[in-house]
């Protein structure tokens, strides 16, 4: 069975109420939750607070899911939501950007360059931004998913690129993954 199968069959599972599956689904996911955590609320501890906070939710409403195969960008929206609930009650200081992990493919100067770039994003462009290159999620994907249209999402994508470009001094983040 290959991975796509089996990720589709623990999903459905966990449908169905199979606590082991959706243990499994968390397990399998965490890191990249916490990551996405992390991109936007800047810190450790509020990052694991919302990625507890999405995994309650999660499986306490796991029948809404549509599509099995849309799992992650369901669980991921429900973490946005969380994220922006622990920003409106943050207070803004001025050395939370020297606690960004670093990953393993960029120096840390670069790392810390993103995500202070990332932060100063229209939150449009950055959502849609964190979909498309973190989580690779498609463009007709992150069109559903936040309610906009497919024509938007490449706007969106183009202007972010842009602007991310501009703060990071001509660097141009995205060229890896083409849009089209």
């Amino acid at each position: 069975m290959d991975l796509r199968n089996e990720h589709t069959t623990l999903v459905r599972r966990a449908m169905k109420h199979d606590e082991a599956a959706f243990e499994q689904l968390v397990l399998l996911h965490s890191e990249q939750l916490y990551r996405t955590a992390y991109l936007y609320v800047k810190n450790e501890h509020d990052a694991l607070d919302v990625v507890q906070e999405t995994v309650y939710k999660a499986f306490i409403s796991i029948e809404q899911v549509k599509e099995p195969k849309h799992f992650v960008t369901w669980i991921t929206k429900i973490l946005i939501r969380n994220c922006y609930r622990v920003l409106e009650k943050q207070q803004p200081t001025d050395d939370i950007l020297l606690h960004v992990p670093v990953q393993e493919d960029q120096s840390r100067d670069e790392h810390l360059d993103l995500v202070h770039a990332l932060s100063h994003l229209r939150k449009e462009y950055r959502d849609v931004l964190v979909l498309f290159y973190f989580h690779d999620i498609p463009m007709k994907e992150i069109a559903s998913f936040i309610g906009i249209t497919l024509n938007t999402v490449k706007t969106y994508l183009k202007r972010g690129r842009e602007e991310l470009k501009i703060q990071l001094g001509g660097m141009d983040y995205g060229t890896a993954r083409s849009t089209e």
